[in-house]
């Protein structure tokens, strides 16, 4: 527990080899400010290389699940003077760039992650839980891409992943352009959740159930089937396989199809090394 302590994040681990990651500014509603952009990247970054950790949980402290960023952040970014043209514009995008890369975090992370979502999920929490594998939400759960209501376009993540997730590329402009709330069963009819929960409660215990699930899986197939859905999100079928091919080479040598293999045909429960 000594490596996860962060002034913005709660750390707990409720089953064995599962981290519940807790955005913890509820007295801010959960909102980004400059320290939890870049805790939440080392967090997940360490979560990445801890051997016991093979699955992830994250949800939002107090009453609602984010509130997006941090409108001070955002005034800072738009506000900011000196230096010529050029030079601010360098610091600008550099400023976005290292709040993308906090999002991206959570997507290249290899452990599966799973985000349960209470209440209020605005802004950077909707880029936030795009980023994640697996989205549960409470049944008073509403989601908004508001960044167009503050005047510009939403730049770390939802406009890129948003699309691949819903499938539905007329439905995602529309919210995109119009920054409207829209609640837990719309988000479940169009898939950006896959289950709908009672209360806050039920919901992170129910992610935290899936999460144990995971932990006790083959961590090199629970890596790999991360790293090969996200490859073939982003490349053709055709290239998808060439390369599931050649990572398959390498990972079928793994004790764990021994192990599991064993174990199925004993009827027992398998039990795997650490990666």
């Amino acid at each position: 527990m000594s490596e996860y302590k962060f002034q913005t994040l709660k750390i707990d681990f409720p089953s064995p080899f599962v981290i519940h990651i807790e955005l913890n500014r509820p007295q801010k509603s959960n909102t980004f400010d400059h320290i939890l952009w870049k805790e939440l990247e080392e967090c997940f970054l360490r979560v990445k290389v801890d051997s016991m950790v093979k699955a992830v949980v994250i949800s939002g402290a107090g009453k609602l699940f984010s509130g997006g960023i941090d409108l001070a952040v955002l005034s800072e970014v738009i506000g900011a003077t000196g230096g010529d043209i050029a030079r601010k514009i360098l610091n600008v995008r550099q400023g976005l760039k290292s709040y993308q890369e906090s999002i991206s975090s959570v997507e290249a992370c290899d452990k599966p992650v799973i985000a349960a979502i209470n209440n209020a999920c605005i802004g950077a929490g909707v880029s936030l839980i795009t980023a994640c594998d697996i989205r549960y939400c409470s049944q008073d759960a509403f989601f908004s891409v508001k960044e167009v209501d503050f005047g510009l376009a939403a730049d770390v993540g939802t406009l890129q992943r948003l699309p691949k997730i819903v499938g539905n590329d007329s439905l995602v402009r529309e919210l995109c352009f119009t920054g409207r709330r829209f609640t837990a069963e719309e988000a479940i009819n169009f898939g950006l959740v896959n289950k709908v929960f009672k209360n806050k409660e039920e919901t992170l215990m129910e992610a935290i159930k899936t999460a144990t699930i995971i932990a006790s899986k083959s961590p090199i197939a629970t890596l790999g089937i991360k790293h090969l859905l996200n490859y073939s999100r982003d490349h053709s079928t055709e290239e998808s396989l060439k390369y599931t091919a050649i990572w398959n080479g390498g990972m079928l040598n793994s004790e764990d199809i021994i192990k599991a293999i064993d174990a199925f045909m004993k009827k027992v429960k398998p039990s795997f090394a650490k990666l």
